[in-house]
């Protein structure tokens, strides 16, 4: 049965009425949730507000390096540390690295520039913030459904969006309901933010109903492929903050390393690959593995225990691919319209404030009796805010690294160092991408075929140990959440052109090229692998892969990640 079938056969579907609902449980929305609340306070009277989380708890699909930046999350919850938020490790030294094969070039400390400097921040698992901030969305009231995955948009008749309804459960591999079946529900707003973060399937939808890009930069993505170490108290240096460039990554590949020393003898670390990278060959999980092997990482890891995997994508077009974030009965937040700042690698911060300028849009338009309409006034307090200063300053960020590494590296040297000392702060230029990432792959015909070595078991590993690792689970019964627009393009066109990229560009070993009984090939999609990284869907060269959303509570159930 299609979904049109199943709602036809068993519908109605229940609906729950609230003034606003969030869709998706991470920094951007648990503050919009907060924020919302707060003002409500404040003001001696009252908002319902719910928040659908698709993870099983807040927190647990929450993948980020990361250094937070305090600043947004004291404007959000000034009492931040003496109500116990797991902010815990201060940085105490920043070190910029640029790698080669076997050595490495220390940046002079007077010339890191002023985007990779971060005294005052904390590196965190993120995760356990989400989750901590769930709590305080709750202590104040915010009503936060986890394991429930929200997949449909709901519109008025006038276009408008009315809210969502969450997936259907209990459907099996053949689309009819099982015994277990259990019809979505719906959930009506007067308005409904979207804050599913990089890539939110619903989100990019909205986009383009909406023309949300149009006159806009495609947005950027890259791909951060991470792992939780304990290692050796003899080489653990609590809030060291290491990043790197240059090596495993050709001159043409836009990526880095990042190794950040947590408390309790714990380092969080990994590689970011640029989602615009050319050689269908190269696989942003292999290259991720090799990386470790430099000197300079592995005498971190060496007599350690890898703990967790995960990957995620990020976005990092910056304000060039921010879209409008506003539209007839809803609003984007975090990472779900792009707000992440590529040249910090922060985007928790940026997230945080977007949720609570767009909060306060929200109650006061709740207030004064509309709904449906456009908060023209959260992109307003925008244009207003800190972190529009901000992202003014890293606009050319991702755009200089199509001129090569080298360029790259220089031009941020020259934005991010130079121009500060002069006064500037931004630079008086603007840089443009011309086409999405998945529009930059070449045949493999054109390009260096790359042999990875085997993993060791130690300091390297495999796709499918490292899923294990991430605590993924999905309901094995229900239909695959990774469609196809065409079941015949992945052998017709992306494995005779580009010798089958999604075997590569998946770090969960979703995708694998078999063997048919007549030896004629067939793409496996192996679902149940997915980390929900999204990165099947942004890189795929002809955009025949669509990330659905699986049942919720299905995914990676990530342990301080």
């Amino acid at each position: 049965m299609t979904p049109e079938e199943i709602l036809n056969t068993y519908g109605p579907r229940e609906a729950m009425e609230y003034d606003v609902v969030v869709v998706g449980g991470g920094p951007a929305g648990l503050a919009t949730a907060i924020r919302l609340k707060q003002i409500a306070a404040e003001k001696g009277t009252e908002i319902n507000v719910c928040v659908l989380e698709k993870g099983s708890e807040p927190g647990a699909h929450i993948l980020s390096g990361a250094v937070m930046d305090p600043k947004a999350i004291t404007e959000l919850l000034p009492k931040w540390k003496e109500d116990g938020a797991p902010l815990n490790q201060p940085v105490t030294d920043d070190k910029l690295l640029w790698l080669t094969e076997k050595g490495a070039i220390d940046t002079p400390k007077f010339l890191i520039p002023n985007n990779f400097h971060n005294e005052g921040n904390y590196v965190v698992g993120l995760g356990n913030v989400v989750k901590w901030l769930g709590q305080q969305a709750e202590n104040l009231g915010v009503e936060i459904f986890p394991g429930f995955a929200a997949a449909e948009v709901l519109f008025n008749d006038d276009g408008s969006v009315e809210g969502v309804a969450t997936g259907n459960l209990g459907v099996g591999k053949d689309g009819e309901p099982s015994d277990s079946f259990q019809l979505g529900m719906e959930l009506h707003a007067k308005y409904t933010v979207f804050a599913e973060g990089a890539r939110g399937h619903l989100g990019k939808r909205l986009i383009a109903q909406f023309h949300l890009d149009e006159g806009k930069d495609p947005q950027a993505y890259a791909i951060g492929v991470k792992e939780l170490w304990e290692i050796d108290p003899t080489k653990h240096k609590p809030g060291l903050v290491i990043h790197t460039a240059g090596w495993p990554m050709k001159d043409d590949t836009y990526g880095g390393g990042f190794m950040y020393h947590l408390e309790d003898n714990k380092v969080t670390l990994g590689l970011v690959t640029g989602l615009n990278y050319s050689n269908p060959w190269l696989s942003p999980f292999e290259e991720m593995q090799r990386w470790k092997t430099h000197p300079r990482i592995r005498e971190f890891l060496e007599g350690g225990k890898r703990i967790s995997y995960g990957a995620r994508a990020i976005t990092t077009g910056g304000i060039m691919s921010l879209p409008q974030t506003v539209f007839p009965g809803g609003a984007l937040v975090g990472c779900d319209a792009g707000y992440l700042n590529g040249a910090r690698i922060k985007g928790s911060h940026a997230a945080i404030k977007s949720g609570m300028l767009c909060a306060e849009a929200a109650f006061e338009a709740v207030q004064a009796g509309r709904q449906h309409d456009e908060l023209k006034a959260y992109p307003a307090a925008f244009d207003k805010s800190w972190l529009k200063e901000e992202l003014e300053a890293s606009r050319n960020f991702k755009s200089w690294f199509k001129y090569g590494n080298i360029v790259g590296g220089l031009m941020v040297g020259i934005e991010h160092w130079l121009l500060p000392r002069l006064g500037l702060k931004a630079p008086p230029w603007s840089l443009h991408r011309e086409k999405a990432d998945h529009l930059y792959l070449k045949p493999a015909a054109e390009c260096e075929q790359i042999v990875y070595p085997k993993p060791d078991g130690k300091i390297t590993f495999d796709r499918l140990g490292s899923v294990f690792v991430s605590n993924t689970n999905h309901e094995e019964h229900q239909p695959s959440h990774l469609t196809l627009k065409d079941a015949s393009v992945p052998v017709r066109i992306n494995l005779a052109k580009y010798a089958g990229p999604e075997a590569r560009y998946c770090p969960a070993g979703v995708y694998e090229f078999v063997k048919n009984p007549d030896n004629t090939d067939r793409l496996q999609i192996n679902a149940q692998n997915c980390v929900h990284c999204k990165t099947c869907d942004i890189k795929d060269p002809t955009q025949n892969i669509v990330w659905v959303t699986p049942e919720g509570g299905g995914g990676p159930n990530y342990a301080g990640m």
